[in-house]
């Protein structure tokens, strides 16, 4: 089976890493459409031997992208399009039915109850995304919480088929070496308890929570693994507090890989530098940040965390549900801090989200979609890394 997926950008960022992971273990042939930003995700694909294109789209109205995604899926002759995001998925659905695939589907990564990839929802958006899903024949929804909403916003059930977000959790597995590497190259001292925190610094994550928590309690670092247009006001807050000197933000930071040869932060070592996770956002899709820092063997403190919240207690044992006060937080930091730093077995609801397991999931969905038999997917084998090209693909137009 030949695939092309299509996504509206390959910086770092929830979709667009799961992206890369999942290709790893499809057992099938990917090319990749990035529409905008071909940033080190997309570097990562490249280096996994799958070809990406950069189709360099200027703006959400640039419509001079249709006619070259048009031409190259026609070309590739690709039995399936699967569209990635909001923007892509308005141009990548419409491309795809113009150049004849009939089988098109969508990943819906971040639907809240208000918002779409962190931006707010409106009668707009809404209706071109309905007038866009009609184009396709499946809507997967990466948690029961998302496939839920795509029902209430109007979506049939019938074409909405949850496949959840994986994980690859070996990669995440504690190393008591990478926990003192860590340490060593951040300046933290011996003995210091860590807590830390990863994702984009956006306003609905509500890092500032964690920030002001972390900010009372003397002698507590605090580790940010991410990105945003949140960055320098959280800059703010912890220089007002007068915590700057241990509050380490450290910038956009790539799970699937380790960028350490560019001078950035693995998120596994990060994860193994800290005591404590803490994921402060009140409206998450999936919470995969959770399930890594479970994976790691943390303690975790989470708002909400559809991955986890719906399954009984004994699935994520680590794992403690909070309010968003700034109160509650600190009290519950104090008394981590005071019963020390502790390693967590992994739980089972790792195993539950196996990145494996969500691919044979998405291979049933193909399948369907393309009438093909649904027979088990045979075990996937690990791409062999190609060296990156100096520079993305660029088409021109």
């Amino acid at each position: 089976m030949k695939v092309a997926h299509i996504i509206t950008g390959l910086g770092v960022g929830g979709a667009e890493q799961q992206l890369r992971l999942m290709l790893r273990h499809l057992p099938a042939r990917c090319d990749v459409f990035t529409l905008t930003a071909p940033g080190s995700v997309a570097q990562g694909i490249l280096a996994d031997g799958h070809r990406v294109t950069h189709l360099g789209m200027t703006g959400n109205l640039d419509a001079t992208v249709m006619p070259l995604l048009v031409h190259l899926l026609r070309e590739g002759r690709y039995d399936l399009v699967h569209t990635h995001l909001y923007r892509a998925c308005l141009y990548g659905r419409l491309a795809a039915r113009i150049a004849g695939v009939r089988a098109v589907v969508a990943t819906e990564h971040s639907l809240g109850d208000d918002t779409i990839e962190g931006r707010p929802l409106s009668a707009g958006v809404r209706a071109l995304y309905l007038a866009s899903e009609r184009l396709g024949c499946a809507t997967i929804a990466v948690s029961d919480t998302v496939a839920q909403r795509l029902r209430k916003w109007g979506v049939p059930a019938s074409r909405v088929h949850t496949v959840p977000n994986g994980i690859d959790a070996l990669r995440f597995r504690f190393d008591p070496v990478a926990r003192a590497a860590t340490r060593a190259r951040l300046g933290i001292p011996e003995g210091t308890f860590v807590v830390g925190g990863v994702g984009r610094l956006v306003p609905g994550k509500h890092f500032e929570t964690l920030v002001r928590a972390v900010s009372v309690l003397p002698g507590v670092r605090l580790l940010l693994a991410g990105d945003g247009p949140e960055r320098e006001r959280l800059h703010e807050i912890a220089s007002a507090l007068g915590a700057l000197d241990r509050v380490h933000m450290l910038g956009e930071c790539d799970g699937t890989v380790s960028p350490a040869g560019a001078g950035g932060w693995e998120i596994p070592g990060l994860l193994a530098a800290m005591d404590v996770f803490v994921s402060p956002s009140s409206d998450e899709s999936f919470g995969l940040a959770v399930l890594e820092a479970l994976a790691a063997g943390l303690p975790t403190l989470h708002v909400t965390c559809p991955a986890i919240d719906d399954l009984p207690a004994e699935q994520a044992p680590g794992a403690r549900r909070i309010g968003t006060g700034v109160p509650e937080l600190t009290a519950l930091l104090c008394q981590y801090e005071k019963a020390g730093p502790v390693r967590l077995p992994v739980p089972p609801v790792v195993d539950r989200y196996d990145i494996a397991r969500s691919a044979e999931r998405l291979m049933a969905v193909y399948r369907a979609a393309t009438g093909a038999p649904q027979l088990p997917a045979p075990a996937p084998s690990a791409p062999t890394p190609v060296p990156a090209p100096a520079s993305l693909p660029l088409t021109s137009r």
